[in-house]
This record gives C-alpha cells, sequence and structure tokens, in this order.
C-alpha cells in the first residue's frame, strides 16, 4: 500500500460500522481493521 487511506478517499475509521452495511463492494469491518492494523505496522517498520 503505498497511499494513505485519507488520500485514496478514506477517512478514519469511526468502528461504529456504519460503512458495512452500505459499502458497495461488501468489504467486512473486520477486513478493514486488519488493513488498518497492517498498514500502521507497516509504517512503524519503515
Amino acid at each position: 500500500m503505498g497511499s494513505k487511506p485519507d488520500e485514496l478517499g478514506f477517512g478514519n475509521c469511526s468502528n461504529t460500522g456504519a460503512c458495512e452495511p452500505e459499502c458497495p463492494k461488501g468489504i467486512s469491518l473486520a477486513h478493514i481493521a486488519r488493513l488498518n492494523r497492517e498498514f500502521l505496522v507497516a509504517g512503524l517498520k519503515g
């Protein structure tokens, strides 16, 4: 992932789950949370 989520049009997750039923691609909140963790860890590593 070369870009920050905000640069791709995503804001910070509010953890309310409101996005999950509205997602046109059916992406689960659990999947989004995992991607956010991976992005954070990658940023910390370098």
